[in-house]
């Protein structure tokens, strides 16, 4: 899906997806991503929900967003409460969505203003 970018500059905006890759301000990144409004975008070290650990969830805590959105691949699933201890113990929500419908969130998130990061999941 090809999605229109905001003019509004600077801020990292969603521009398109698809089942093994993501755009981020019309630039393609194939593996998964840490993505926040105004910091430069990360790899995320993960290319199966199987894989998911603790430690690649607490990468956000430093950032310190209001809300994580994690994009558990094609199909929805939840990662298990130990996983993002880290981030709930810091009192940093986490919802999580397939991640087409991530995407989109974050997007709606961001142009509001709100301190969000997105956990996009990958796979390969």
């Amino acid at each position: 899906m090809k999605l229109h970018q905001d003019s509004s500059g600077a801020l990292n905006t969603v521009t398109g997806y698809g089942a093994d890759y993501v755009d981020i301000n019309l630039v393609r990144h194939a593996g998964s991503i840490l993505l926040m409004p105004e910091a430069p975008v990360i790899a995320w070290p993960v290319s199966s929900f199987e894989d998911l650990t603790p430690e690649l969830f607490a990468m956000l805590v430093d950032a310190a967003p209001e809300v994580v959105i994690f994009g558990s691949g094609e199909k929805l699933r939840f990662p298990h409460p130990r996983l993002t201890a880290a981030l709930t113990a810091k009192r940093i929500g986490v919802e999580t969505m397939d991640f087409k419908a991530a995407c989109r969130t974050y997007n709606i998130l961001m142009a509001e203003g709100r301190k969000v990061a997105a956990a996009l999941l990958i796979e390969a």
